[in-house]
């Protein structure tokens, strides 16, 4: 057996190999001008707009990913990888109750994962230090779009992302097999988040209809800042904790779409 098992590699790389080609399918929509209609940014703000370039998102994106991937592998050796109740077991006599068993540990991390998101990013923006230290790097990317989604500080990205991801691997209590199937979800989850394009038909925009790409599209603009940090699944504490920020989506003069702000805060 070598130092990584099979299941500790598919936990660990598939969503990076999600990242990319889900990313990598919005980009090559966009070179098609295929979602044009529905885009939240216009191409040239991408240009003017965003103070990092796109060399530098997929080097600041793979910098996290290494860092994540290691991290993922120590937390499975510390746990033997013998969590249980996963979808590896949906196939059992019992295989309805592991189903339940699996969703409910699903839901779990999905409570978790929002949790510790909802104030770790909050911290980032609360904290002017780490703010300006850490958390500025996401935010040069105003006119968001899908491969800057995980565009963060190393710090940035282990504190609220890994952290987060390990914290809802741990308290669920799912399989290997199970958290990789978590971690894809959530990765494409934010993805759509930072896509900056609102499809009508997007099956994830009509799943999560609060919490979508126009929602964090506010927390990027220069007036919702301290407004929306949910993510990746709910605004459950935006709403209870005075965070939430409204808004309308509207066309944009000269094609697409764009968000604005609202006076609606609860």
């Amino acid at each position: 057996m070598g130092f990584i098992s099979g299941e500790e590699l598919v936990v660990t790389l598939a969503p990076v190999a999600a990242y990319w080609v889900y990313s990598g399918m919005y980009e090559a929509l966009g070179i098609s001008k295929a979602l044009d209609r529905y885009r939240l940014h216009s191409r040239r703000d991408e240009v003017t707009k965003n103070m990092a370039s796109k060399k530098d998102v997929v080097k600041g994106v793979l910098l996290q990913q290494a860092i994540q991937a290691a991290i993922s592998v120590a937390v499975l050796k510390l746990t033997g990888s013998e969590q249980g109740g996963g979808i590896d077991e949906v196939n059992s006599p019992s295989s309805a109750a592991s189903f339940l068993e699996t969703a409910a540990r699903f839901g779990v991390a999905m409570f978790v994962l929002d949790a510790w998101q909802y104030f770790m990013h909050r911290l980032m923006h609360s904290s002017r230090y780490m703010y300006r230290r850490f958390h500025s790097w996401h935010h040069r990317v105003v006119a968001p779009y899908a491969f800057a989604a995980q565009y963060n500080h190393p710090v940035d990205g282990v504190l609220t992302e890994t952290l987060s991801g390990a914290a809802a691997f741990l308290v669920s209590g799912m399989s290997p097999r199970a958290a990789a199937a978590f971690f894809v979800f959530a990765t494409v989850k934010g993805i759509d988040d930072h896509c900056g394009v609102l499809a009508p038909w997007n099956p994830l925009h009509a799943l999560f209809r609060d919490n979508n790409t126009a929602y964090h599209d506010v927390h990027h603009q220069l007036g919702g800042g301290r407004r929306n940090f949910s993510q990746p699944f709910f605004v459950v504490w935006d709403r209870l904790l005075g965070t939430y920020a409204g808004y309308t989506v509207e066309e944009r003069q000269g094609g697409g779409l764009h968000v604005k702000i609202t006076k609606d805060h609860v």
